[in-house]
């Protein structure tokens, strides 16, 4: 598989979201067990991806110990390889976002311990605005020096604070939401990303399964599935929306390929320096998902899957109401 740089880290062009690989997030089953985890994790990187994302909120740490699991089993020549990278900010204790320098510390050593290595990219998982952002960044700096995590990335962050926080701590990763349906990050992130030399890590690239053509009405969502609660999968959003999946199918069957490798052919299409990163508990998918990197779109192509799906068109926000993203800060 192609590999890429986000700063100085290496990549895999495709980089594999851990998020599902704890029962009852998305429609992962409840009896999905660790050992599934490590094992769909060993078909990963034995399909050529190397670039591995959780976060400690994933499971309030569950997750971080799955992928733990699944390293401890690999020499270290073949850890070395990888790029395991991990989030902190959501402070569940408090039910807050925190970015206080005493709270990245701690929690960067407790995911070193369920992780069993160093981490290769540590974000922010969200920007706590109460915090100057150079106070965040100076803790990482520290943590960069001690050996812990080779570098820093931001999730969900504004082009100032992206700057502001670059200006003290190169900043390997922005780690934003981007696909077909979900591309407001286009007019000022992407760019000034490509101006300060920082990796795009694109999550959700398949719009949380919308744009794979797995969700029909919402009665497909387990009653856990935290999509409930997104307004893009209310009743009436999920049925306005099919009618963009369903322009995409049509042409993904002209093409030749799937609804979910069109559209995560699409997001691999948008630059070198990007890496989507879908997530999946079932082996079919991921195996599907990598069939993406076959599905070559001419700029035409592209243009027109873009135009498919006007931006406009898709009904209801990203989250819901009070969840903090990139305009908050």
């Amino acid at each position: 598989m192609k590999s890429i740089k986000l700063g100085d880290i290496p990549s895999s062009k495709l980089g594999f979201g851990a998020m599902s690989l704890v029962p009852n997030i998305y429609s992962t089953p409840g009896d999905f067990t660790d050992e599934d985890g490590v094992a769909l994790l060993q078909r990963v990187i034995n399909l050529g991806i190397t670039h591995i994302d959780t976060a400690i909120l994933y499971g309030n740490g569950h997750n971080e110990k799955v992928v733990g699991k699944f390293l401890a089993c690999l020499k270290p020549e073949e850890r070395a390889k990888l790029c395991i990278a991990t989030k902190t900010g959501f402070d569940l204790e408090a039910d807050r976002i925190n970015n206080e320098p005493g709270y990245i510390r701690r929690t960067c050593e407790e995911s070193l311990q369920r992780l069993g290595t160093y981490i290769d990219i540590f974000y922010l998982h969200r920007i706590d605005t109460s915090v100057a952002i150079e106070d965040s960044m100076k803790v990482m700096k520290e943590l960069i020096a001690e050996g812990k995590i080779k570098s820093v990335g931001l999730s969900e962050a504004s082009a100032n604070t992206i700057r502001r926080a670059h200006a003290m701590c190169k900043i390997s990763a922005i780690q934003l939401e981007w696909s077909l349906w979900s591309r407001d990050v286009e007019d000022e992130i992407v760019p000034t990303c490509r101006e300060l030399g920082i990796g795009i890590v694109a999550y959700s690239p398949l719009g949380r399964g919308m744009l794979a053509g797995t969700v029909k009405k919402r009665e497909d969502l387990n009653p856990n599935d935290w999509r409930l609660l997104n307004p893009r999968f209310e009743k009436q959003a999920i049925e306005a929306n099919l009618q963009l999946v369903s322009k995409i199918e049509e042409i993904a069957s002209k093409k030749g390929c799937t609804t979910a490798q069109l559209s995560l052919a699409w997001v691999l299409a948008q630059g070198d320096d990007v890496v989507p990163i879908p997530g999946t508990s079932k082996v079919k998918n991921l195996e599907s998902n990598v069939g993406a990197l076959d599905v070559v779109l001419s700029k035409d192509e592209v243009y027109q899957l873009s135009n498919a799906v006007p931006i406009a068109a898709v009904v209801g926000d990203r989250y819901q109401e009070g969840f903090p993203t990139f305009k908050d800060n």
